[in-house]
This record gives C-alpha cells, structure tokens and sequence, in this order.
C-alpha cells in the first residue's frame, strides 16, 4: 500500500472515536438502517475460537466485537449457525430453531446479540429454506414411508426405469441431483448435495413451518436474514429435463441452462409472503437475497420492482464477480443497478464463503494491494449497501489445499483436482502473528492458517498507517460521515475511457459533491474530469483520501495523472 494523507487519517479516527456505533447520524435520516450499511460476513467456523477446539464459535465473535466496531460496521451476516451434521458446514440444518453445539448455545447466541446492540450493531442470521439436512425430523419423517404425512414435504418422484433418475437435473455440487431410496423405491431430488434433500414449496405446510422459524429468530431480536440459494425454490412440476448447453462443467458433467430449476415466477409469490412478515416487526428489519441473476432486468424482480414488496437487498452479482478490471464493464453494470432498478437500494458484494478471494480474482501478482484498495473504493463510495467478508480488510488471500487428502469440503471431494472446493476462502481469521494466527490456542485448527498471517493480520496492519486495513477503515468512516457519500446520486464522468472508472456523488446543494476517479490499469493515466451536465458546479477541488503521495496536493480536475491502481477521491464546491 502507498502512503494515506497523515493529516486526514488522524482528523478521520477521531471521527472514528466519537461516532463509531453511535446511532447519531442514524437519527437524523428516515432512511431505514440497512440503506447505508456495511455488513460483514463473519463465517463462523472461522473468525474466533473461544474455547481451544479448533472451531470458531459464538463467544469468540464476541470476544472481537469490539474490532467489528473499531472498523466501522453495522452488521453481522452469520453464515448458518444451527445443528447441523456439518456435510456442508452448516448449510445442511437439522434444527431450525437452535445452535449447534460447536459454535455455542441459546444463550452465547443472545449475548452475542447484546454485546453487538450495546455497539449498534445488529445481527442477521444465514436462513437456508430450500433445503434441509436429511437428518432433519421432517426428511426422516418423509422417506420412512410412501404414505407418511410429511412425505410431500419433499420432491419424491419415480425414476424413468430400473436405475435412471425421473429427468437429467444436476446438482450444483455434481452430477445427478436425484437420489435412490431403496426402502421407498423412489428418487428424491437435491439441487446440493445428496444429503440436503430440497423442500416441496407447493405445499403450503412447509411454507408455514418455515416461517414460523422465522418468527423463533425475529423474536428473538435478529436484524434480518440473508436467504441462501432462494432462487432455486422452485422446480418445473411436470419435471421436463434441462435443456443442454454444450461442453461439461468443471465435474465433468453437460452443461444445462437451469430453467426448469432456477428463478421459477413461484418464488416471488413466497417473497412477497415473508416481506410482509418481516415488515409486521418493529426496526426496519431486513431481507437480503444470495441471488445469483442472469441480468439486471431479473435483479430488479427481486426487489418486486417499483412494488418493493420482495426483497430489501438482493445481491448484486453481476458487479463484484466480473473478475477482471474492466472500466467500461464496470461503468456499465455500476450505471445499471443505478438507473434499472426503479430506485431501489442496491447491494454490492465482492468477497463471500463460496467464492475465491478477490484479491486472488482481481490481482495481477504485482500490484495486488493496490488492486485490493481499487475494490474497496468503489465498494464503499458507489451509491449502494457495502457487503464483505471476513479478512478481506486485511488482504486475505485464497489458500487452497495442495492435496486432495486435506480437502474439507466436498465439492473438493467431488470435483478434484479440477475443482478444489471452497476451503481456500475459509481458513481461520489472521488476528496477529502468535500461534495459529491468534485465531485458535488448539494444536490443528479446522483449516490450516494461511502462511502468510505472520505479515498479513490484524495487529500488524492496525500499527502500520499505509496498510489496507487502515484503509478500509477510512473508506468505511468517510462512507458513514460524508454527506454526498452516504446520499448523493452517483454519475458516471468520462464515460469513453476504457483504463479509468470515475464518477461523482452529488452534495445536496450548497454542500460539497465528491469525485472519485479509479486506474484500472498498471500504466500511469492521465484524465481531465468534465462536470458539465452532471449538476454539479463549483471549482474547488480538494483531495479527500489518496492511496498515492503524489496525488494529495491535486487541487483541479484537469490535468490529473493517476498512477498504476491508484485511488483518488476529492471534494468539489
């Protein structure tokens, strides 16, 4: 990282002292909580262990509550919590209303909860409500007979002959997505793993059961839900196979289009349903979406479009997950989601459990700490709720297993060694540089610790003013303080320029606007920034936060060279 601007870092700190937690500025806006938000991930196997096992665990997120408060966040996303036999860690839930006991108990989960409300932080639980664990008293219940109540809980179906599953549908983690039972002598379908046998959401009773644990956890005082793999509620009920879309996917199996599996019209009935239910609860509680979509037409049905009766936050994928710095790509999707989605808030997420690292998709080998702070600009000055994953403020990277042996999860298992599974995006917290990175005191960790924590962590960065996390930390605090940052409408500026993404956040008037003009490239660039057109007038320029010395004396729009990756956001008045 290259020098921040001495004088502002410690002007923003101070900010960051008196404000951070603080429902002040909260208080002065109607906005609900969530528009201005950042949200972390905390994957919970993997943040803090409290009690030497090798597991991180509730308490041990409490215990580090009070970083989550120093970086400046307002939110917590638990990745699944619940019993669960842990096929996919927790992705696989056996009880909907509990905690397993790895990660702690009821009670460890209240605390936490109120440990996090004394910092203004609010919790909001992972609900998983295509899928259940098949060691779940329902799925138990369904397969132990043909007439069992609860057997049309499930999709249970007969094969197309001796052996040959009812249609072609895949699962996402490899081959068939049906399984045998020979008790019952029919199929049931999984879109994941074959332990995790999908809910039938034509039947209105799991529609009920459901959302009666989702009451459990609203009563319980949780701020929302991030709603796994929602679009895949539905299935075609006549059952009609997939249409091939040529070559095989990475377990070598054909490609499909997923029509008749994926973002069926049903779900949307559903997500008008539990809107409704989250809605009848005081504090603006919230409903974000792991919705991975085509386009930003189908994006926008996910907010119920002009309606805004389904989701308050359903991810934006199409921007975080282009995996390569392209400018125009960038400008266009950034434009899309500000102008196409009749108003509504947006959600952009770079980092999450499931995917590699972004400073290991968006880094070149050289220049990657630069890369990683180009990432957090546009995360948290773009007009959107900022979403991340834990370790991503320090520079985290993907640490994948070198062996199939020491591979955890199985889409590893399955797919090896072309595909490695997502235990590389797992791996403990790097707090400092003692044993096991601070994470755990066990002897082997659940995940080894990435080798690089002896230099990449918490406390070495914290000491350090030109690290990443010093960084994010004054991206997050100018995000919460800046008038034309937290409200402003964003306009795209030199829209042809193919190296370099800028725009500006227009003030309210009589208040500053502020530009913020990103290099995507590892040359030198040199933009002059046109307002015309844009609202905006005023000539004084003044350099806010730069991740390059050479730009904090910038005092015009002209002339500007921008060195490889660099980072410059201004005032202008």
């Amino acid at each position: 990282m290259r020098k921040l601007i001495p004088s502002l870092r410690g002007f923003v700190l101070l900010v960051l002292a008196v404000l951070a937690g603080s429902p002040l500025l909260a208080q002065t806006s109607t906005d609900p909580w969530w528009k201005h938000a950042v949200i972390y991930e905390a994957y919970p196997r993997s943040f803090q262990d409290s009690n030497g096992d090798g597991v991180g665990d509730l308490k041990g997120i409490t215990e580090r509550i009070d970083y989550l408060q120093s970086l400046g966040i307002n939110a917590i996303w638990l990745s699944p919590i619940y019993p669960s036999p842990q096929v996919d860690f927790g992705y696989d839930i056996s009880d909907y209303e509990n905690v397993d006991p790895q990660y702690g108990n009821l009670a460890d989960f209240d605390q936490l909860v109120a440990e996090a409300k004394k910092r203004n932080i609010r919790i909001i639980m992972d609900m998983v409500m295509n899928h259940t664990s098949d060691k779940h008293p329902w799925f138990i219940e369904s397969k132990s007979s043909r007439n069992n109540p609860k057997r049309d809980w499930y999709i249970w179906r007969d094969g197309k002959g001796p052996g040959i599953p009812p249609n072609n549908w895949q699962s996402a983690f490899g081959h068939s997505a049906w399984k045998f039972d020979p008790t019952t002598k029919q199929w049931y379908y999984h879109k994941f793993y074959a332990e995790q046998p999908d809910l039938n959401w034509r039947n209105p009773k799991v529609e009920k059961a459901m959302f009666d644990s989702v009451r459990f956890w609203l009563d319980r005082g949780v701020a929302g839900f991030r709603l796994d793999a929602i679009p895949t509620l539905f299935e075609d009920p006549e059952l009609r196979d997939e249409k091939e879309a040529g070559g095989v996917n990475a377990f070598g199996d054909p490609n499909i289009d997923g029509s008749y599996t994926e973002n069926l019209p049903e779900v949307h009935d559903v997500m008008r349903s539990l809107r409704k239910l989250v809605a009848s609860y005081p504090g603006d509680r919230v409903l974000i979406g792991e919705t991975y979509l085509p386009n930003i037409q189908e994006l926008d049905k996910w907010y119920g479009g002009a309606s805004r009766n389904e989701l308050n936050l359903p991810m934006d994928m199409q921007i975080g997950f282009i995996n390569k710095l392209d400018a125009s790509l960038f400008r266009q999707r950034i434009e899309d989601v500000e102008t196409r989605i009749h108003g509504n808030q947006p959600l952009i997420v770079f980092d999450n459990h499931d995917n590699p690292r972004s400073w290991d998709r968006y880094g070149d080998g050289v220049h990657d700490a630069a890369i990683a702070s180009v990432i957090a600009t546009m995360l948290f000055t773009t007009r959107a709720t900022a979403m991340m994953y834990y370790g991503q403020e320090i520079g985290m990277v993907t640490t994948p297993p070198k062996r199939k042996e020491d591979v955890k999860d199985p889409v590893g298992l399955v797919g090896w060694p072309k595909e490695k599974g997502r235990d590389g995006e797992r791996t403990p917290m790097q707090w400092d540089t003692s044993k096991n990175a601070g994470f755990s005191t066990a002897d082997e960790t659940w995940l080894p610790v990435a080798p690089n924590y002896k230099t990449v962590n918490v406390q070495v960065e914290d000491a350090a003013s030109d690290s990443l996390l010093n960084w994010y930390k004054e991206l997050i605090q100018m995000r919460a303080t800046n008038p034309a940052l937290r409200e402003g409408p964003l306009t795209m500026l030199d829209r042809t320029n193919a190296n370099v993404l800028s725009y500006v956040r227009k003030g309210s008037a009589g208040s500053p606007s502020v530009v913020v003009a990103l290099n995507f490239t590892a040359q030198p660039q040199t933009i002059s920034l046109n307002l015309a057109g844009t609202g905006v007038t005023g000539n004084n320029v003044k350099t806010l936060l730069t991740d390059d010395a050479s730009l904090r004396s910038t005092t015009s729009l002209t002339g500007i060279t921008l060195p490889p990756f660099a980072s410059w956001i201004a005032s202008v008045q």
